[in-house]
């Protein structure tokens, strides 16, 4: 019987292992020779009950035992064990435990961790009754995974005794094979299926399974050809019992039976030939050992084109094989290529195989059912995958508003289609606008259902309790948990009016709408009293025209100018000469009104400007008088003369070499002798550290000495690819070359690593990397953010910004991130790993970043990445709020604001003053250390200033020729006003 070992053999391979296992090798290989001696016994019953009479008696023993040891088979196969606790704290512990999860599940019904914990320990604990309403309630709520229902399964099926629990176990799989398309399920149903062959229509059930399998699963390239070799070895061994009665029968009878068993059997080979799937030359090489006549022409032409199909699907099918789950971009790929080719029910089964691992992408969901609403538009199809997308992703509002749509698109029931919007706005959404997209959906589907021809109907009723409903539920349930309504520019209220005006011609009610519309902050926008008088235009009448632009010229702040223009149009067109005068003077004094007010408002931000440039200014000056009197607190003692002529050589070489702060194209490094030199001459901040002080011009003449001498190295702009720069290194490392290269050595060979000094000699806390190959590059901004000796070091590309300005480095990102919480309000000791304690509790956190300085302190805020966004946003409603080591945090999804664009260099206008043009800086702005080299003694009293604010502002010629009136200086004169006592 090779076909029968062949189906042992498929069953022992694609029996699916869930569960723990308590048996050993031995126990499994009795359950697998049990389930053989049943299926044979089965076949044989099913044989004799279509070939010979009087056959009930016996095929109802033969059904009872084969039921019972088929449980006692997948008993012995899938029972989880016993589990013999030692200790009885570990036993209450569990209970203590069970208690809190059905607490945490009466409080929230959608926490699918929770659910699966629960049924976790109840299984291990023995509680089978509550274990199955445990899976009944989860099951209810969320689609289950194949490992789920696999082990409900088992369960189900090792506690079937009779007819009416066999039932209850086909039930049980009927659900299980509509969350997803699973071949493990559908074999397992086949094969469970077998045992109820003794029963009434018990061969007809087995055949149905099967070719429901086969059309659900039977073109998986992988994993459905395990479904053609059960269910041919179904039919086989039905076959192989008849043989030996075939001969006994008359030619009539045995062409009804016999030889129409043969043909199913040859059927289904001939099926499967012509589907491309794996393993297709075994399957052609059984056929030909089977069949006792040469096998037809045309179905060797229908399995080479088949292999040549297998061909175009492999390298699909080989990517996913290599790639690791969830696999999304293969399976797009896969889809892509399918949409090409145009085969339905590949589409599907494809479809069908990347939600399995990515049954929580809306995308994916969204883009299968627009594909089953343009194309199949199979209602039950349609349905289904419409409610199973939103029973995976119910946080997503795209997904219940096409599901209302495809129910309205098929006729479904109203009351139906009322109990879907009302799971839709229990379901969490994470948006306060996806509350005002879910109630606008379902209120067009009832505009849709009202017929406007009669003046009062039930539907139209329904339709404005349902609008007055949206705006007190937007009002109350949504603005108390988002803080907004999530609809400010009223837009349910404004179709309502228009619903009101246009098809109701009920204007009375439409302008009361609007009225309420302007009442809540929209009287300022032009284009919202625009969209008024257009309804007034068209349902309304003149008069009511004239007063909502006359309303609008008063109320109008973003674009006065506008409603003006479209005020003075009408009156030209429809008014009299009296209403032409009104308007002309209505719209000259508001635009006189709205000049004089913008003119204040330049002015009054100029002078916030003055003052801040000011402020800014006056710490300047401060800081430069404080770096002055140190510097006279140094030179005091020496001999002026002297230090006369050692300052005037300092300034004037500083003028020459000294390079500009901000610029990267030079780095001055000592050579090894000097740099042994200066090591033994200079401590730490140049102070010397032992022996004789020499006087500070000494100092200063050796350290510009030192500085002539130190060779510049310039850098090649043409490396930045294979460069990094590295920054917020602490001043205080000594050899930053010895103590970095260890670091980057890890990604790849280094050339040569260039810290940058100061004029003294002093690490400026960053430095260069160049590496031999681009990747390496690459790979170390991976280190990006590393601590280095207590502090977060930075890693980006060399880029130059001197042309590249708008160049910035962001490693994270600044959109919106429905899975990635915000968290703010922490405390300062709180660590990485107290704080995924707290969070892991609501789902599974991928990733947690504590926001630093550039120092390394916290500052009391976090990101959290969690696994989907199902689990961020009850994370949300969980946490926000919390107290953390006596601190209450605050809890969102993670928006962070638009970074403000810095303003560009333009002209501004002083306070009565002509344009100025605005001084320009760096492109990182004026820095610290940037101050006016003019000395105290040749500064003028800033009058202007003062007079300015109080009163007329001088005249700009006056201050220019004030200013040329200065005599020159040289930098020695400079440096003599500077050290004069």
């Amino acid at each position: 019987m090779a076909t029968a070992a062949a189906t042992s053999a498929s069953e022992s391979e694609t029996e699916p292992k869930t569960g723990p296992k308590a048996e050993g090798e031995e126990d499994e290989v009795k359950a697998a020779r049990t389930r053989r001696k049943v299926l044979s016994r089965a076949m044989a019953a099913a044989t004799y009950k279509t070939m010979g009479p009087g056959w009930d008696q016996q095929e109802e023993g033969v059904s009872e035992s084969d039921g019972d040891e088929y449980a006692m088979a997948s008993s012995a196969e899938s029972s989880p064990g016993e589990y013999e606790w030692e200790y009885d704290e570990e036993e209450e512990k569990n209970q203590l435990e069970i208690e809190r999860l059905e607490e945490q599940l009466s409080i929230n019904v959608y926490d699918y961790n929770c659910h699966v914990d629960l049924i976790r320990l109840l299984r291990l604990e023995g509680e089978l009754t509550k274990v199955r309403m445990a899976r009944q309630k989860m099951s209810e709520i969320f689609p289950l995974t194949e490992e789920l229902w696999l082990e409900w399964l088992h369960d189900e099926i090792s506690m079937a005794l009779d007819g009416l629990d066999r039932e209850h176990v086909y039930d049980l799989f009927e659900k299980a094979v509509k969350d997803y398309i699973c071949p493990n399920i559908w074999l397992e149903y086949g094969q469970y299926s077998v045992g109820g062959i003794g029963q009434k229509g018990g061969l007809e059930k087995v055949r149905s399974v099967f070719e429901r399998a086969l059309s659900s699963v039977g073109l998986h390239m992988t994993k459905g050809l395990a479904i053609w070799e059960a269910y041919r070895e179904f039919e086989s061994a039905i076959v192989e019992a008849a043989r030996p009665i075939a001969g006994f029968l008359s030619p009539f009878d045995r062409e009804q039976t016999f030889d129409s068993q043969l043909e199913k059997v040859h059927s289904l080979f001939r099926r499967q030939l012509a589907i491309p799937l794996y393993d297709m030359e075994a399957t052609f090489a059984e056929y030909e050992e089977w069949s006792e006549d040469p096998i037809p022409e045309s179905v060797i032409q229908n399995y080479n084109k088949a292999l040549q199909q297998l061909e175009k699907y492999k390298p699909y099918e080989e990517a996913l094989l290599e790639a690791e789950a969830p696999r999304l971009a293969e399976y797009q790929a896969y889809i892509d290529f399918e949409m090409k080719i145009g085969d339905p029910a590949r589409i599907q089964l494809i479809f069908e195989r990347a939600l399995v691992e990515n049954c929580l992408v809306p995308d994916l969901w969204i883009r299968y059912s627009q594909y089953l609403d343009r194309q199949l538009k199979v209602k039950d199809l349609v349905l289904s995958v419409h409610n199973r997308a939103v029973r995976n992703c119910p946080w997503t509002v795209a997904l219940w508003s096409r599901y209302l749509l495809a129910m309205e698109r098929h006729g479904v029931d109203h009351q139906v289609i009322s109990v879907t919007f009302e799971k839709a706005l229990s379901a969490g959404f994470i948006q306060a606008t996806d509350y005002v997209e879910i109630w606008q959906a379902y209120l067009d589907y009832l505009r849709r259902r009202v017929d406007f021809k009669q003046d009062s109907s039930k539907e139209l009723e329904e339709l404005r309790s349902s609008f007055s409903r949206a705006l007190e539920y937007l009002k109350q349930e949504v603005e108390e948990r988002f803080s907004e309504s999530g609809d400010p520019s009223c837009t349910i209220m404004q179709n309502w009016a228009r619903i009101e005006a246009r098809l109701c011609n009920n204007m009375q009610k439409a302008r009361e709408l609007w009225d309420s519309i302007m009442t809540k902050g929209n009287a300022k926008y032009a284009n919202m009293w625009l969209e008024y008088y257009n309804l007034e235009r068209a349902h309304g009448d003149t008069q009511h025209c004239r007063k909502a632009l006359h309303r609008a010229v008063q109320c109008t702040s973003d674009y006065p100018e506008h409603v003006c223009e479209v005020l003075l149009t009408m009156e030209r067109t429809e008014g009299t000469l009296e209403d032409w005068d009104t308007a002309v003077q209505k719209t000259e004094t508001r635009l006189a009104r709205v000049n004089e007010q913008r003119i204040k408002a330049a002015e009054k931000e100029a002078a916030l400007a003055q003052q801040e440039e000011e402020k800014a200014e006056h710490r300047k000056r401060a800081r430069a008088e404080k770096k002055a009197l140190k510097k006279k607190k140094r030179t005091r003692g020496a001999d002026k003369r002297k230090a006369d002529e050692d300052d005037e050589r300092e300034w004037g070489d500083d003028e020459e070499e000294q390079p500009s702060k901000r610029r990267r194209v030079e780095n001055s490094v000592p050579s090894t002798g000097e740099a042994q030199d200066l090591e033994a001459e200079i401590g730490l901040f140049g102070k010397r550290t032992s022996g004789d002080v020499d006087p500070p011009s000494k100092q200063k003449e050796r350290a510009a000495a030192l500085k002539r001498d130190m060779p510049k190295v310039l850098h090649d702009s043409s490396k930045d690819s294979i460069t990094v720069f590295v920054s917020n290194l602490t001043y205080r490392m000594e050899e930053p070359d010895v103590k970095l290269r260890p670091l980057f050595e890890a990604c790849g060979e280094v050339v040569e690593i260039r810290p940058i000094f100061s004029n003294r000699g002093d690490f400026r806390g960053y430095c260069y990397v160049e590496f031999k190959e681009e990747k390496s590059a690459l790979q170390a901004l991976e280190l990006d953010r590393k601590m280095v000796e207590g502090r977060p070091m930075f890693v980006s590309p060399c880029v130059d910004k001197s042309k590249n300005p708008d160049f910035k480095v962001f490693r994270y990102s600044t959109a919106l991130e429905k899975h990635k919480l915000f968290i703010s309000g922490l405390p300062f000791s709180c660590t990485k790993e107290e704080l995924e304690e707290i969070c892991k509790a609501h789902g599974t956190v991928k990733d947690i970043r504590l926001v630093t300085n550039r120092a390394g302190k916290p500052k009391g805020l976090a990101y959290v990445e969690y696994e989907d966004e199902s689990q961020a946003s009850q994370a949300v409603i969980k946490m926000d709020g919390m107290t953390v080591q006596e601190n209450v945090i605050k809890v969102a999804i993670s928006n962070p604001p638009q970074r403000k664009v810095p303003e560009k260099p333009e002209a501004k206008r002083g306070p009565g003053g002509p344009l100025v043009p605005r001084q320009t800086y760096g492109t990182r702005g004026k820095g610290r250390t940037q101050l006016s080299l003019l000395p105290r003694a040749l500064h003028r009293p800033s009058t202007a200033v003062t007079q300015a604010e109080n009163g007329p502002a001088p005249k700009p010629a006056d201050t220019t020729a004030a200013a040329t009136e200065v005599p020159k200086m040289s930098n020695a004169d400079f440096a003599k006003l500077l050290l004069r006592k």
